[in-house]
């Protein structure tokens, strides 16, 4: 249970606070620093599609491949998002129950999605000329 005079059922998510025990608060603070920046990554890759879509919209030649480009940037972005919280329970629980701390998902799937994503633009360049 919560040892700093804090009740675990006056935060949320409630289930979280009320297993395992309060961890130096500078891990869990590390934890939300984290979570912080695969929101502000998210947040860019999302505003890169708008700007990809915004772009398109003002060619002389919109393209669907600007516009495949667009989705998969915003796309990436809401996984991102989704799966940062996600992410910041489990390692949380791991914390709080003096647990291992699991094995970073997201990183490998959008290192390899934005590879994948950059070459796409890359060939967009050369295709029509962006």
């Amino acid at each position: 249970m919560a040892t700093d005079g804090e009740s675990g059922s006056s935060r949320w998510p409630r289930r979280l606070y009320q297993d395992g025990e309060e961890p130096d608060p500078r891990f869990t603070l590390a934890n939300e620093r984290t979570f912080l920046a695969w929101i502000r990554t998210a947040l860019a890759l999302m505003a890169g599609g708008v700007g990809v879509e915004a772009l398109n919209a003002v060619a002389a030649e919109p393209s669907d491949l600007r516009v495949m480009l667009a989705v998969a940037l915003l796309l990436a972005g809401v996984l991102c998002s989704t799966t940062a919280f996600t992410r910041w329970v489990a390692t949380e629980r791991a914390l709080r129950r003096g647990r291992p701390l699991p094995a970073p998902r997201l990183a490998p799937a959008l290192g390899y999605g934005l590879g994948l994503i950059g070459v796409a633009a890359c060939v967009l360049l050369f295709v029509t000329g962006f």
